[in-house]
């Protein structure tokens, strides 16, 4: 049998990883394109937990090679004696525009039922360091806050309205060319993805920018981002606080005393808009959105947002909006 078993100390360091974010008991399923981080990833998985990983590849069938490339996935995955399953994705009607938003949202939504379907304890990504770094400097480039700026999580909820799953990410201090010479040893080729060098994508004109500036240290902005995490999480904490103390709720009505700095109020108005959404997307409030929310509460305005009706003044006041009649 050929053996993809990469180095021994690279071995250790994911076994040491995924023990912190995952346990040393879990079972795991991982995320596996074909790409040089996720090929890595299965690889150093199945050397650190064998007979415990599980993978799938999605197939979101927008190009003729998709296909093929799913089933050298499960190729690797046989020699590696892993479990393997490939989703595909079946649109209604191919997306031409935001296709990348629409492919992770049909790819998340497929292994969160695979992973619910297998068992398992939860599902982890190849996502790396100059990821890391490119998603942080996006959101630097449209004006995020702290939650925004801190980037990804090592674990996290997986982003699949009703799962209960996890999202881990043990490669965040990982490089792009540690897996890449991961690969390389095993004598693999992975997929190339076309994707990955389209500049009408942000990320990949971020990565083209990032490999051009020289003065710009990648483990420096990845600390960062982890310094982020860490305030993110104490304000958290204080919203929690806040909450407790200066709001009260009754069935129809959520009262808050806003005490607080802007940041916690801007994160009370978020979580009571939330809590009583009836329209769209209640948990997703955009910055801007909550930016001329809080404004206007702050002024004594009244506004409307997700179905919530929001009454400025000494106290906000958020309840149900009327609903809206109908021609």
């Amino acid at each position: 049998m050929v053996t993809l078993a990469p180095d021994p100390a690279l071995v250790g360091r994911i076994s040491a990883e995924l023990d912190r974010i995952a346990g040393p008991e879990s079972t795991l399923g991982i995320a596996v394109s074909g790409g040089p981080d996720s090929l890595a990833l299965l690889l150093l998985a199945a050397a650190a937990r064998p007979g415990k990983v599980e993978a799938a590849t999605v197939d979101h069938a927008l190009r003729p090679e998709s296909a093929r490339e799913a089933q050298m996935v499960a190729g690797v995955c046989k020699t590696l004696s892993v479990p393997h399953a490939i989703l595909t994705v079946e649109w209604k009607r191919k997306p031409d525009t935001a296709i990348q938003e629409l492919a992770r949202a049909a790819r998340y939504r497929l292994l969160a039922r695979w992973v619910a379907d297998r068992g398992l304890s939860a599902l982890v990504t190849a996502h790396h360091l100059d990821d890391q770094v490119e998603t942080l400097l996006m959101r630097l480039n449209r004006g995020s806050g702290a939650r925004g700026l801190a980037g990804m999580r090592r674990a996290a909820p997986l982003p699949v309205p009703g799962s209960n799953a996890r999202l881990l990410r043990p490669l965040l201090g990982w490089r792009r060319l540690d897996l890449e010479g991961v690969c390389k040893a095993a004598k693999l080729k992975p997929v190339e993805d076309p994707s990955n060098s389209d500049e009408q994508f942000e990320r990949i004109r971020v990565r083209r920018g990032l490999a051009g500036a020289d003065w710009l240290d990648p483990q420096g902005i990845a600390r960062s981002a982890a310094n982020l995490a860490s305030a993110d999480v104490a304000l958290h904490w204080a919203v929690d606080k806040e909450w407790e103390s200066q709001v009260s709720r009754t069935e129809s009505e959520i009262i808050y005393r806003p005490a607080a700095p802007l940041e916690i109020r801007r994160r009370i108005v978020r979580r009571a808009v939330a809590a009583l959404a009836r329209e769209g997307k209640g948990n997703i409030v955009r910055g801007r959105e909550l930016d001329g929310l809080v404004a206007a509460l702050a002024s004594g305005r009244k506004a409307t947002l997700r179905g919530v009706l929001c009454t400025g003044g000494e106290q906000w006041r958020f309840s149900p909006a009327p609903r809206r009649r109908r021609a």
